[in-house]
């Protein structure tokens, strides 16, 4: 079934319009809240049916969850209410607490003014296609509300940050420690603002905070994983060891070395496998995406390491390593999936799987991942202000040249955003300024092809 509302990760829009409005999320609440209510789905220990809700730091954010919690209610299922709190701390908690359904309220790295809602299973996963289509034919259907002594309580779980912060530096191994180390951290002042910081304020570690003042309006404003600038000058500014930089929702993640040198997730994911196997703990393969940097797949290759790439979306890796039974992967936007340590990417644990190999090693990052040399990736996104045809002539025509000028040495892939009318257009190969004017080119007749016809 086709779905009109949920993309690849979740439901996500401008606040104020549909479908990021106080109506839509109340019906929306009880559309899942029927279907979270079937026998099949509701933990056979409860009474009746108890979803948790977490949220990031947007202003939106408190609109929305009342109005989600009222259609739970109506449809008679509990609401348990943890405030902020990061996508992957909801996932924990929904699998922890044994509840039918967990739901995050939140645009991940999209400015304040963009909100989403995300759910995810009893199991800590994102809830599956079918579930999410169920959910999506039943929001047109009449909002009958419940009778009076079956409609849903709501209650707050006071202990939620120091269940999850438990929880995360428990991944930590216990033989090591982060006594000695000066970190950055920058918080996106997002989700992770104040458990972010617990977690390596503990394990010993001296915390310099960036980004750790939210306002409800500077969620990811020139900071976080997806501007991670801001934390590679604060290592420089204070003399700390490494950086580190979540984005709002806090699955996000990007380091930095001393020097402010920048690592992504294809860095970081490679710092975490090579450290695994070289202490015997990588089970099975690494999953990619289409947009993993080609030049990991071929370090992985020398390491005699099993490598596939899904789709982009970090709930597409999670599929490739659940269907092949292997543990690590995940996105060059920082996304990394750890499955022995938890059922979905996060920021603050993948971090932790970092920190333990190069504090294992003694190295900085530079050192411990010097055998990757990652080729230019250039990424150009183009907005669509009509319909595109991939096979059209003149876009087929602008890849293959494209790709004859690569000569093999490079990649070129086209792919449509899951979350707004963007085109993505990345080109990669061994000159960056040769790559950019491939991209350049490419996005240009893109943009040309996408244009609808004068009247």
């Amino acid at each position: 079934m086709s779905r009109k509302f949920f993309g690849t990760d979740g439901i996500r829009g401008r606040v104020g319009q549909h479908p990021i409005t106080p109506d839509f999320v109340l019906r929306l609440g009880y559309a899942a809240g029927k279907v979270l209510s079937r026998a099949d789905i509701a933990p056979p220990h409860r009474v009746r049916p108890a979803v948790l809700i977490g949220k990031d730091t947007r202003i939106s954010g408190y609109m929305l969850e009342s109005a989600l919690e009222a259609g739970l209610s109506a449809a008679g299922v509990d609401t348990l209410l943890v405030g902020p709190m990061p996508t992957p701390g909801v996932a924990f908690l929904t699998r922890a607490l044994r509840l039918s359904a967990g739901v995050m309220i939140s645009a991940s790295h999209n400015p304040f003014e963009d909100n989403g809602i995300k759910f995810f299973s009893g199991d800590g996963m994102k809830l599956p296609d079918a579930v999410e289509s169920e959910i999506e034919s039943l929001l047109e259907a009449p909002l009958t509300v419940t009778t009076s002594a079956h409609l849903g309580k709501a209650e707050r779980v006071h202990d939620a940050e120091g269940r999850y912060l438990e929880f995360c530096k428990g991944t930590f191994p216990k033989q090591r420690s982060l006594r000695g180390l000066k970190l950055v951290v920058d918080c996106a002042h997002g989700a992770n603002y104040r458990v972010g910081l617990r977690v390596f304020q503990e394990l010993g570690a001296e915390v310099v905070p960036i980004g750790s003042s939210p306002n409800g309006v500077n969620i990811n404003e020139g900071c976080g994983a997806t501007a991670p600038l801001a934390m590679g000058r604060a290592v420089v500014e204070h003399e700390a060891h490494f950086g580190i930089a979540f984005d709002g929702d806090g699955d996000r993640l990007a380091m930095a070395d001393r020097d402010g040198t920048l690592f992504d997730g294809d860095q970081l994911l490679y710092a975490i496998v090579k450290n695994r196997q070289a202490e015997g703990r990588l089970h099975g393969g690494v999953a990619g995406t289409l947009m993993t940097n080609f030049a990991l797949e071929k370090r992985f290759a020398e390491m005699g390491i099993a490598f596939a790439r899904a789709k982009v979306g970090d709930r597409y890796v999670l599929e490739t390593l659940v269907e092949r039974g292997w543990e690590c992967g995940g996105e060059n936007s920082g996304h990394i999936l750890c499955l022995d340590c938890h059922s979905t990417g996060d920021a603050i644990i993948s971090a932790l799987q970092v920190l333990a190999a190069v504090v294992g090693s003694g190295e900085s990052l530079a050192t411990f991942t010097r055998e990757l040399r990652l080729l230019p990736q250039v990424l150009v996104n183009v907005k669509l202000r009509g319909k595109l045809d991939l096979q059209a002539p003149a876009v087929r025509e602008a890849v293959a040249r494209a790709e004859a000028d690569l000569a093999g040495r490079g990649r070129v892939l086209l792919r449509p955003s899951g979350t707004e009318p963007v085109m993505r257009v990345m080109v990669e190969g061994e000159d960056r300024a040769h790559v950019q004017a491939l991209a350049d080119a490419i996005a240009a007749v893109v943009k040309a092809a996408a244009e609808p016809a004068a009247a």
